[in-house]
Order: C-alpha cells, then sequence, then structure tokens
C-alpha cells in the first residue's frame, strides 16, 4: 500500500494553476492521441493529469474518436487505467480526464461506495485486463455523502437501498466537523477508505507487491474542476 500512495505523488495535483484562466473554446476538437498509449501506472498519472489540465482549461481533445480508433475497439481493447468514481452526471471521468475510446476503464457507483459488483469490475480490469493503475475518484459537493451525514445527524432513516449507501459511508463521517465542512472531510476520509480496502483486497494487493499496479485516490473540484490526489 505505502508503494502505491507514493506512487507519482503529485502526479495529479501537479497542474499549472496559471493555465485556469484559458479561453473557453480555444482548443482543437477530436483529435488523435499524440503520445505514447501508457504502459505503467507512472505514465497513466502522468497522462490523465495531463488530460485533466486540457479539460480545465478548455483545450479538450477528446481523443481516441476517430473512425480508425472506432475499427480498431472491435477487436479488443487495452485502457491503460480504471477509474471507479461517483455516478454524480457531473464527473463523468473520460471527460474531466479528457480521455477517449478504449482509454479508461469506468466503474461507478454512488459516492464510489463498494459492493462485491463493484469489487468484480474492478478486479476484472486489473486482473483480465492488466490495468496497471485504478483511481478512486470522488469529488466535491458529493450528494451520497451528504445523505449519510445528515442522516446520521438526525437519525433518521433512507429509502432502503439509498439507506445502504449510508451505512457504507457511516464509518468514516468526521464527526470533529460541521456542517458544510463534516461533509467535505468525509468525501476525502471515504475516498482514502475505499483505496485502502481496494489495496488490501489479496489479487490486487499481489499487484501492488510485484509492482505492476497502484491504486490512488482523487478528487475533482467542481468549482475549478481540477482533480487532485488524496493522500
Amino acid at each position: 500500500m505505502a508503494g502505491a500512495v507514493a506512487l507519482g505523488g503529485a502526479a495529479l495535483a501537479a497542474v499549472p494553476a496559471s493555465a485556469a484562466t484559458a479561453t473557453p473554446g480555444a482548443g482543437p476538437r477530436t483529435t488523435p492521441r499524440t503520445t505514447t498509449r501508457p504502459g505503467t501506472a507512472e505514465e497513466a498519472l502522468r497522462e490523465l493529469a495531463a488530460g485533466n489540465r486540457r479539460w480545465r482549461t478548455f483545450r479538450e481533445r477528446h481523443p481516441d474518436e476517430t473512425p480508425a480508433v472506432r475499427q480498431s475497439l472491435t477487436a479488443g481493447q487495452q485502457p491503460f487505467a480504471l477509474v471507479l468514481g461517483c455516478i454524480d452526471s457531473r464527473v463523468p471521468p473520460e471527460l474531466v480526464l479528457d480521455q477517449g475510446l478504449g482509454d479508461l476503464m469506468t466503474v461507478r457507483s454512488a459516492g464510489e461506495v463498494l459492493d462485491e459488483a463493484v469489487l468484480g469490475s474492478v478486479a476484472y480490469g486489473v486482473l483480465e485486463l492488466d490495468i496497471p493503475l485504478v483511481v478512486v475518484l470522488g469529488h466535491q459537493s458529493c450528494g451520497a455523502v451528504k445523505a449519510a451525514v445528515q442522516a446520521d445527524l438526525t437519525g433518521g432513516r433512507l429509502p432502503r437501498h439509498i439507506q445502504y449507501l449510508a451505512d457504507q459511508i457511516n464509518p468514516y463521517i468526521d464527526r470533529t466537523k460541521d456542517g458544510d465542512a463534516r461533509v467535505d472531510s468525509t468525501i476525502d476520509a471515504h475516498i482514502r477508505a475505499v483505496r485502502s480496502r481496494l489495496a488490501a483486497e489479496p489479487d490486487l494487493a499481489a499487484k501492488i507487491s510485484a509492482g505492476e499496479l497502484a491504486v490512488v485516490g482523487a478528487r475533482y473540484e467542481l468549482t475549478t474542476q481540477l482533480v487532485h490526489r488524496i493522500a
């Protein structure tokens, strides 16, 4: 786990703040990938950081959507990263990281909550497709976390299936803070918890020990569109 956390420690945060003032619509649309496809976790982190920089400076390339790429993907897929994210409609991984067809395997559940289906989906990407990087991507103002915090405060019960989500998030609620700060801190705590649980799964842990996999936590800020690492 220590190796997974340390690898590329600042990669998703190392994007120039000065780029945030770029003009919307300044960049090209649907261009081919200009760099070698990432083959390691560190390379994948760099590519995701570059993609997020393009997204938040309105210079998206929408790579790997050409007719040639679409045709090539009929023969198989080789995604270079797996993103476990929230279902929130404002945080689609392929867009906020500016990646295209065949680049990312995405698994989404409210609040990035884990269950057997989610665990199996992540394991499939790592074990069957040899994906070298798993990113647990939480986000600012997560509705699932807000619901869990509110239910904890009031003692109320949510609809049955939504209560399941709250029950999974509840152990990580930061009760040392109040209001929005409690929600914000809980979002980070839950990202860390999900990342740690994934990294502790025996099959994934073996890959991490062999240097073939990194599992990292990250967060998307709705206000700035920045994706940054959660240590």
